[in-house]
């Protein structure tokens, strides 16, 4: 089936096949390696992309359900310096060690800190909890979340 999307600000025309899933076409077709195929149920977090500005999962929806929507990914926002303060955080603050969540947990806590600013340390955790880390136990991807939004409000975490 013949697809087109935006993919992180390129538009991008395709021949998939009908079941092929968005994770699958954004690793294998466009060498987008960021997006990581973890549990491919919906669980883990691990494939977050931006889809027209929503968080979702690339393992559950099909690339031809993508047809004519935009698509951002962790090399999309990494490149266009969107998280760069976001992703200086989570290293300064060892929020990344097999980093294998990294990709998603950074797309899901920029989400969060476009819709809330100033989230609480329970509000992080909680818009968080659909991204799985079974290295860090999160306190250190928190601090990093907090940290970032303070710095972006211009105060000190």
């Amino acid at each position: 089936m013949k697809i087109s999307l935006i993919v992180n600000g390129e538009r991008t025309d395709a021949e998939v096949p009908p079941r092929l899933h968005l994770g699958d076409f954004l690793r294998e077709h466009l060498g987008l390696t960021g997006t990581h195929l973890g549990c491919e149920h919906g669980v883990c977090g691990a494939c977050t992309v931006r889809i027209d500005g929503s968080l979702a999962r690339a393992c559950l929806i099909l690339a031809v359900q993508a047809d004519g929507t935009r698509v951002e990914t962790i090399e999309g926002l990494s490149d266009s310096g969107e998280i760069a303060d976001l992703a200086q955080a989570f290293h300064e603050r060892n929020a990344l060690q097999c980093g294998y969540c990294t990709p998603g947990m950074l797309i899901a806590a920029q989400d969060l800190l476009l819709r809330d600013p100033a989230p609480d340390r329970e509000a992080i955790r909680d818009h968080l909890s659909g991204n799985y880390c079974r290295c860090t136990g999160y306190h250190a991807i928190v601090d990093a979340v907090a940290t970032t939004a303070a710095g972006r409000r211009g105060n000190r975490a």
